[in-house]
């Protein structure tokens, strides 16, 4: 965290005063500060009956990951200490899918995996590998008052039970998706108003004319920016189901190119980039020399997936050299007449990201259980992001939230890498995590703040829209309607690409006319059912039905 100019003395008068915010809060009351030694060793609840020591293997089913050893920095050996939990490590050597199929055969599955969900999970389910998790629901409370019961609903399998715990779970907004402009083309320009989809054109004309070396408007590498302009012509119209290749209409999902709305933002964008609008080779560009173009500066609007830490990043970079210049987040670009606060470029549910489960391999899977409940209370949280007390902290406000002292004011990003923070958080607590992110950062003077935590914060969060009862709707792969999702998802591919660079809105029109007529032949339609059948099935779970 840096502090621009502050003075010591100041740094940490404002940290003191600086309380980190829960979201949850049931199980988050502190022990008074004159027991809190006396209570580190107490069976609390979610705890196991005893305190053996218990070490179990955990693999993350990624080619990517590689899993910190456990006992070499100052969070695991609390826990080790405290908790008398092991993990040990088992690493994918970047071949994940050979690795957990050489597992399986060879019956040596890890005690507990983490991996996405869906079809992988069920085929470990359906061949009776995974241990179910109800029956410790009510011993171990934490993971049902943290995580929801709604949420955890929507997990279970098609025999009704509960073999999965959610990675980075939230109950509230999050998300990364929105709008930035380049501040001083801004404000050289005259910082004219920037809200509708006619300002935006009117300034990226502007842009061109003035600055024939900057890229007008960049949209990110994946498509996901021209979801972004497809948000801003709907209200709550989160591009989630662009990925479905669908748009709900009447209760339904149906083919996206019937979307009078996702023809309409299509057309706009296809005339941007036919005006040269738009960065020319969006769709083929490498993420390097997306970023190369905004950290020189060479970038006036920017809309994508990941703006905030693609923002973030850039706005660093401008400022080492002109620390009047920068990146700002916008709220999102709108069409006129809607109502912007209903605008939803970003989206979020509470499921997060991906699952744990636990196998029979384990010896005694109800310790695994008893930690897990553990590390997504308070404490757990705020001992793996935050560190043990004594080290970054000392002590807890009347709320339970660490007061952050002189130490964590004046640690890099590398000494807080070197502790491990954040590294050991396999059941994170989004909301409890980000909400005291946000408040901290409010704590320190402006040019000291997180870029993308504030915009975050500020704007991304709040003009995100709750897409958990679209979660876990694909079929399996190798099943027919699976097929000809996937053929449809290519399609879809082609056809966007082709209307991007089409020579008029002729053209596009009937470029989209074609492409519902072949999705037709791919029999999407029949994806579309088995996809609303499954959307239905998980509004029934979440109402508790």
């Amino acid at each position: 965290m840096k502090a621009g100019n502050w003075t010591k003395a100041a740094l940490v008068l404002m940290v003191s005063l600086g309380m980190l915010l829960s979201a949850c809060g049931k199980n988050a009351e502190p022990a008074p500060p004159e027991d809190k030694q006396n209570n580190s060793n107490k069976p609390a609840v979610g705890q196991a009956d005893d305190a053996t020591p218990y070490n179990f293997t955990f693999y993350m089913h990624y080619d990517w990951a590689v899993t910190d050893v456990w006992g070499q920095d100052p969070v695991t050996q609390w826990i080790i200490e405290n908790k008398k939990i092991h993990i040990e490590p088992i690493q994918s050597g970047g071949a994940a899918e050979a690795k957990l199929n050489t597992m399986i055969a060879s019956k040596s599955l890890p005690d507990m995996i983490q991996m996405e969900r869906g079809p992988g999970v069920d085929r470990l389910q359906s061949a009776g590998t995974l241990v179910a998790l109800d029956e410790y629901l009510d011993k171990y409370p934490n993971l049902k008052e943290q995580i929801g019961e709604e949420t955890l609903n929507m997990l279970r399998s098609s025999d009704g039970k509960l073999y999965q715990i959610p990675n980075w779970f939230t109950s509230t907004p999050n998300g990364n998706s929105g709008w930035m402009i380049n501040k001083k083309i801004y404000e050289q320009l005259g910082s004219p108003k920037l809200e509708t989809f006619d300002d935006l054109h009117a300034y990226l004309s502007q842009v061109k004319a003035a600055y024939p070396d900057v890229v007008p408007l960049e949209i990110d590498t994946s498509g996901v920016g021209f979801g972004i302009i497809y948000a801003g012509f709907k209200e709550e119209n989160a591009p989630h189901l662009i990925n479905h290749t669908a748009y709900v209409d009447n209760g339904e999902l149906k083919p996206i190119f019937n979307d009078p709305v996702y023809r309409e933002a299509l057309l706009y964008t296809s005339e941007l980039f036919r005006e040269r609008l738009i960065s020319q080779d969006a769709l083929t560009q490498s993420l390097d020399q997306m970023k190369e173009r905004l950290h020189s500066g060479r970038v006036a609007v920017y809309a994508g997936g990941d703006t905030a830490n693609v923002g973030r990043d850039a706005d660093a970079a401008l400022k080492q050299a002109d620390p009047e210049s920068g990146y700002i987040a916008i709220w999102p670009i709108h069409k006129e007449g809607l109502d912007k606060n209903r605008i939803t470029p970003s989206s979020w549910n509470s499921l997060g990201w991906n699952v744990n489960i636990i196998t029979k391999n384990a010896k005694d899977p109800e310790k695994i259980i008893a930690y897990l409940d553990w590390l997504v209370s308070p404490e757990g949280q705020r001992i793996v992001w935050w560190g043990p007390e004594g080290i970054m902290w000392e002590q807890l406000d009347e709320d339970g939230y660490p007061v952050l002292n002189e130490k964590w004011v004046a640690a890099t990003p590398e000494d807080k890498k070197g502790m491990k923070l954040e590294a050991f958080n396999i059941t994170g607590n989004t909301t409890f995590i980000d909400t005291a992110k946000v408040k901290l950062e409010k704590l320190l003077p402006e040019g000291s703040r997180n870029w993308a935590t504030e915009a975050q914060g500020s704007i991304f969060w709040k003009s995100s829209m709750n897409v958990t009862e679209f979660i876990n709707i694909d079929p399996s792969p190798e099943s027919a309607e699976g097929i000809a999702a996937q053929s449809s998802r290519d399609l879809y591919n082609q056809t966007f690409s082709k209307a991007l660079f089409a020579a008029n809105d002729d053209e596009v029109n009937g470029l989209l006319d074609k492409g519902l007529a072949d999705l037709k032949k791919v029999n999407l339609d029949s994806a579309l059912q088995f996809k609303t059948t499954a959307w239905y099935n998980n509004k029934k779970m979440i109402e508790g039905n």
